[in-house]
């Protein structure tokens, strides 16, 4: 992933992750775009990029993986999905925009060797944190 996904990037090889999502899967990413990370609070990138918030990065990046193959038209007819840190992020479709939590799927069905990815508009927060 590069350009608008560049930050996430970042965010998945700070975590370790890199590994992980190129597996075999299938995986769901709703991939916050650089501009969905530019909206957050100042401060939170460089917090959560650092090495002794490993655990708190990997939280919130695995809160926006789910396992299975998912394109936005198929997420459209759920309520949630589950992620792969356990949490569930909810499901909202009208007019043909589709959200996950609070965050607009801006670019659909973005496919990948080992699944699909859909850029979002925010940065969902794992619920616990809220």
């Amino acid at each position: 992933m590069s350009g608008d996904f560049s930050i996430f990037s970042a965010a998945i090889n700070a975590a370790d992750l890199f590994d992980t999502l190129k597996a075999e899967g299938p995986y769901t990413i709703f991939a916050p775009t650089d501009e969905a990370f530019a909206g957050l609070p100042m401060g939170t990138l460089d917090y959560l990029f650092k090495p002794e918030n490993k655990a708190i990065l990997t939280c919130l990046l695995r809160y926006h993986v789910v396992l299975g193959r998912i394109t936005a038209e198929e997420v459209a007819g759920y309520n949630e999905v589950k992620t792969l840190n356990g949490e569930v992020l909810t499901v909202a479709s009208k007019y043909g925009t589709v959200q996950v939590d609070c965050a607009t799927i801006t670019i659909k069905n973005i496919e990948c060797s080992n699944g699909v990815i859909h850029a979002i508009d925010l940065v969902a927060m794992p619920k616990r944190w809220l």
